[in-house]
């Protein structure tokens, strides 16, 4: 019985990780996105007089576009921490199935 609930685990387990680094994927995208954004309000900010609205409207902007991507750094460490405790389960869970098959399929000769 315990192999077919390991596998199972196993399969449920490797999926979660599939779908986590997917995410951490989608995060890391988002973040090169955030970063062209930002520095292309940069560029058009350098025409204008640092004291005009239009500038100041651009720097805040751009403290919104830098709380979005530490935002999105938290969520991706998020993410990786339970990416690192779900390769340790199915570390764990791949090692008792290895066992528990190795039990199921030993035989026990002798008297």
């Amino acid at each position: 019985m315990g192999v077919i609930t390991d596998t199972i685990r196993t399969q449920y387990l490797t999926n979660l990780k599939f779908d986590l680094e997917y995410k951490i994927q989608l995060v890391t995208q988002s973040k090169m996105s955030l970063a062209q954004s930002a520095s292309d309000l940069m560029q058009v900010g350098t025409d204008y007089d640092p004291d005009s609205p239009v500038m100041k409207t651009l720097n805040q902007r751009q403290a919104k576009l830098k709380l979005l991507e530490q935002k999105l750094e938290q969520q991706s460490q998020q993410y990786q921490i339970k990416l690192r405790m779900v390769e340790s389960e199915l570390q764990s869970v791949k090692g008792r199935l290895t066992s528990n098959i190795s039990r199921s399929f030993s035989y026990n000769l002798g008297g």
